[in-house]
């Protein structure tokens, strides 16, 4: 396994517990205040991080803040940033990044973001069903929203 082969995996990781997380989630969550930022802030924070990791990968470090659209917008902003991110790792092009880097930054800052939506489901009265990720169906380039509801 090449470094972006992991590197997508880790990716695919990060579609399907985000997916998890968001999957299912009542019409209420978006605006759930209960823990600083709302569930929707929270999600258009993810997509900025993957809009980063994006930019850096082609080659600019700058940051954006982007105004939170609604729950749908940014679920489906979240799914097609990690295809695209998936697109430019499994094809031949240069990387202008260090992908060590972009998986220490963003990447792993959004898994932590992605924990924090699955924290705020259960304070909200929605949790999520547990799972045992270690076996769960996480296979590289697939990155929509149909991911496996186990």
């Amino acid at each position: 396994m090449t470094e972006r082969d992991l590197f997508r995996h880790a990716v695919a990781t990060l579609a399907y517990r985000g997916g998890k997380a968001i999957r299912g989630a009542p019409d209420t969550f978006a605006a759930f205040d209960g823990a600083g930022k709302t569930p929707l802030e929270i999600l258009a924070h993810i997509g900025d991080l993957l809009d980063w990791t994006l930019r850096m990968s082609r080659g600019s470090k700058d940051w954006k803040n982007s105004e939170p659209q609604g729950w749908d917008q940014e679920s489906r902003r979240f799914f097609e940033r990690l295809a695209e991110l998936d697109g430019l790792l499994a094809s031949d092009h240069a990387l202008h990044a260090p992908i060590e880097r972009l998986f220490q930054g963003p990447i792993a800052d959004a898994l932590t973001h992605v924990g924090q939506i699955a924290m705020m489901r259960r304070m909200a009265g929605s949790p999520m069903r547990g799972e045992n990720y270690f076996i769960a169906p996480i296979e590289a380039g697939r990155l929509g929203a149909d991911q496996a509801a186990v």
